[in-house]
C-alpha cells in the first residue's frame, strides 16, 4: 500500500499537465532567449513539484517498507524494524539506521482539528437537557483517539505489519541514491545553464 499526500499528488500531476501544454506552446510560438528563460522557470517549479509532491511516498510491501524521500530511497525489511514513532514526521528505526518519512506528515493544524472534533460534546435529541454519560469503554476510546492524525494511523499500520511479518522477511536495511531524482536535477541544471547562456 502506498501512503502519500493525495492532495499534493493531485496538484503535482495537474502542474505537469500545465507544464506540458506550456512547453508545446513555447516550442511552437516562443522565441529565444525568452522561451528558454520561461522554460527554466517552469523547469525549476516542476523540479520542486517533483521533489515535494510526486516522489515522496511510504510504501508497505510484502517483505518490508520502502521509504521514498526526495534524494534517497530506504528499504527496511520487517525483521529489521525496531521502532516506529511519530513526532514531526514518521520515524522508523532499524538498528543504527533511522529513517524519517517525508509523507504522510502530521501537521499541528491536523492534530488540533482532531482534538477539536474529539472534544465536541455529543448531543442527542433536538433539545438535550444534559450531557450524555460515557461508559468506561467509550471514555477510554475517546482518550485513545484524541489528537490522532493520518500519520499516526500509518505508523500504527507499519508497526503492526512489522510485528506480524517479522518472521517472514529477511535481509538488511538499505539506503540508496534515487537515480530518477539525480536525473531530474541534472536536466534542470542543463536547462538553467542554457537559459543563462542564451541571455
Amino acid at each position: 500500500m502506498t501512503f502519500r499526500s493525495k492532495t499534493a499528488w493531485f496538484f503535482g500531476w495537474a502542474w505537469l499537465v500545465f507544464v506540458a501544454v506550456n512547453t508545446v506552446d513555447l516550442v511552437v510560438r516562443g522565441s529565444l532567449p525568452s522561451a528558454l528563460v520561461v522554460g527554466a522557470v517552469l523547469g525549476f517549479v516542476t523540479w520542486m513539484t517533483y521533489f515535494l509532491a510526486l516522489r515522496p511516498a511510504t510504501i508497505t510491501e510484502q517483505g518490508g517498507v520502502r521509504v521514498r524521500n526526495p534524494f534517497r530511497t530506504a528499504y527496511l525489511p520487517w525483521s529489521a524494524i525496531d521502532d516506529v514513532t511519530v513526532t514531526s514526521a514518521i520515524t522508523i528505526t532499524a538498528g543504527d539506521l533511522t529513517v524519517r518519512c517525508w509523507t504522510p506528515m502530521p501537521t499541528a493544524r491536523e492534530r488540533a482539528k482532531s482534538l477539536r472534533q474529539q472534544n465536541r460534546q455529543v448531543r442527542r435529541g433536538r433539545y438535550p437537557t444534559s450531557e450524555p454519560t460515557l461508559t468506561k469503554g467509550e471514555r477510554a476510546a475517546h482518550e485513545a483517539m484524541a489528537g490522532r492524525t493520518h500519520a499516526d494511523w500509518v505508523a500504527d499500520e507499519i508497526r503492526e505489519l512489522a510485528t506480524t511479518r517479522k518472521g517472514e522477511s529477511t535481509g538488511e536495511p538499505t539506503v540508496t541514491w534515487a537515480i530518477d531524482s539525480l536525473a531530474v536535477t541534472a536536466a534542470l541544471l542543463v536547462l538553467l545553464v542554457a537559459a543563462v547562456l542564451a541571455l
